[in-house]
């Protein structure tokens, strides 16, 4: 089993990154492989809605949105971590997440993601985490990734790296989200093995508003 932590913050060992490393110590003491997939300080373009996703079965950028997704497909779980801006989700994991999911939906039928169990995890100096998980929940609820929970919000507090590991409860979060991961994990592979089919595949309908 392997977990794949995304993180989405423009430093690459900074608060996001401890959090992250709480988690995959944690996964690794239970005997679960994981690995930080860092989306870099190089900019990443969000959608342009032009649809080549469905025709390519991929993003038509070929920069990391297709390079996580070839990582992803050999993957069980994922965690979305992410530094909060301005009470919101970071610039660049807002636009990855807006292109990895899109063309997954359109292109894949969510191939790389759909029924793998999914965490997103915020780290802010104070406040704004909780609009931050709640904006990084809605891709997970999205793609039918059964959510992995913890104790408390998924959130962590630190303006920095050496801040992180002052908030006790914010780590201890941490561990208990990566512990409930391994548990969901072990049940899924339990379900495969007693040969439990995943639910059958209805075609989405698509509508609007405007009649």
């Amino acid at each position: 089993m392997k977990v794949v932590l995304v993180n989405g913050s423009p430093n690459k060992e900074g608060s996001t990154y401890v959090a992250l490393k709480e988690i995959a110590d944690t996964l690794y003491q239970a005997g679960v492989e994981s690995e930080i997939f860092w989306l870099g300080k190089k900019a990443i373009g969000g959608c342009i809605a032009c649809g080549q996703c469905g025709t390519l079965k991929k993003c038509v950028f070929d920069d990391v949105v297709n390079e996580f997704r070839e990582i992803a497909m050999g993957a069980d779980g994922f965690v979305f971590g992410t530094p909060v801006h301005f009470a919101s989700a970071s610039g660049n994991i807002t636009s990855f997440m807006d292109r990895l999911f899109y063309s997954e939906a359109v292109g894949n039928r969510c191939a790389a993601l759909k029924l793998k169990p999914a965490a997103s995890v915020a780290i802010a100096r104070r406040g704004g985490a909780s609009a931050a998980l709640d904006q990084l929940n809605k891709y997970i609820n999205y793609a039918e990734m059964p959510m992995v929970s913890s104790s408390y919000w998924n959130m962590v507090h630190g303006a920095n790296a050496k801040d992180v590991p002052e908030d006790k409860e914010g780590l201890y979060t941490m561990r208990v989200l990566a512990r409930n991961m391994v548990y969901l994990l072990k049940c899924l592979e339990a379900g495969k093995n007693a040969e439990i089919s995943p639910p059958e595949y209805e075609k989405k309908q698509w509508t609007n508003f405007i009649r």
